[in-house]
């Protein structure tokens, strides 16, 4: 995984030995320390969260943290670039497409809503940390912006209007997923999952592109 947003990362190589086998399923053991991070923040916060529970939930000694991330914002960083790389990467490419830009904006949501409801951990929750607004996390913020500036370009193009404010709707849409997976762990969106409203979400994009009364 590529960082965009700036974390220090310290010097790679083989880290000091495990203190037990390895305790998740993760291509290297910066990956576990990541599932690790995503569990825990997502499941007790950021602040609450030390680089000893870290470790202990990956089964390393605390100092093997710094080989791979110089500070816990940066594992805060590195997380929240997964949230929103992949997603503004497809945007971009979604700018210079041919299509119809109410098929482009469809297409962006659904891959981007499914990653919201369907990743292991509910990472942008993550977005609602109030550590997100100091300065380390200005690249992802920025990331963030801009991915919310082609959702608008897109919607206003679909709805013929620059001037038109439903054009702000679209993400704001896709990111109830988020808030839909908080109500699922804690059992309040019944039979339901968020992954069950992915069509539901990306359905009422395109009735709000369509609905021009």
């Amino acid at each position: 995984m590529t960082t965009r947003s700036g974390a220090r990362r310290a010097p790679s190589g083989p880290g000091r030995p495990r203190l037990v086998k390895p305790k998740r399923d993760a291509a290297s053991a910066r990956d576990e320390i990541l599932d690790a991070a995503a569990e825990l923040f997502t499941r007790q916060g950021f602040t609450a969260t030390s680089t000893r529970t870290i470790a202990d939930a990956v089964g390393i000694r605390q100092a093997s943290i710094y080989h791979y991330f110089a500070t816990k914002d940066d594992i805060l960083v590195a997380l929240l670039d997964t949230t929103v790389a992949a997603p503004l990467d497809l945007a971009r490419s979604l700018l210079a497409d041919d299509r119809p830009a109410r098929d482009r904006l469809l297409d962006l949501a659904r891959s981007d809503v499914t990653q919201l409801a369907e990743s292991q951990w509910n990472l942008g929750a993550l977005y609602l940390l109030p550590e997100v607004h100091q300065e380390s996390f200005a690249e992802f913020r920025t990331a963030r912006i801009e991915l919310a500036e082609i959702y608008a370009s897109l919607a206003a193009a679909a709805l013929g209007d620059p001037d038109d404010k439903r054009k702000l709707l679209p993400f704001r849409l896709v990111e109830s997923a988020i808030m839909m997976r908080g109500d699922e762990q804690r059992g309040e969106l019944t039979e339901h999952t968020a992954g069950d409203l992915v069509d539901t979400i990306v359905g009422a994009i395109d009735s709000l592109l369509r609905d021009n009364r």
